[in-house]
């Protein structure tokens, strides 16, 4: 169960990562790249796995339940965020592709600073 865990969480941080990074290079001219939402759902997906892992098992530490709500509103809110501009592509602004990324970073941020 530990390998699966830890296969999930390298699967999940390339999410985030293709997500954060799709994202940044976009912003010229502002839209929503196929690879975003692939990324984000793979973030969204691996996490909530990770999770029924950590809990079920014995081999990884049992999560904590606040920081895990506090990831997945925030996981939520960039997956729609990015669902809304891949779904309306004249409706995506600089400001939309802002909020994709500050919130991917604080969501990457509680996962490494919250303890």
């Amino acid at each position: 169960m530990q390998t699966l865990y830890y296969v999930l969480l390298v699967l999940h941080l390339i999410g985030w990562a293709i997500t954060l990074g799709g994202v940044l290079v976009n912003f010229r001219p502002p839209r929503i790249a196929t690879g975003v939402m692939h990324g984000i759902l793979t973030a969204l997906v691996t996490g909530i796995l990770m999770v029924g892992i950590a809990s079920a098992s014995d081999a990884v530490d049992d999560p904590n339940n606040m920081k895990i709500g506090v990831k997945l509103v925030i996981a939520l809110l960039v997956t729609g965020l990015v669902i809304f501009g891949a779904r309306r592509p004249e409706k995506v602004t600089a400001g939309l592709l802002g909020s994709i990324a500050g919130l991917t970073v604080v969501n990457i941020a509680i996962a490494v600073l919250w303890r």
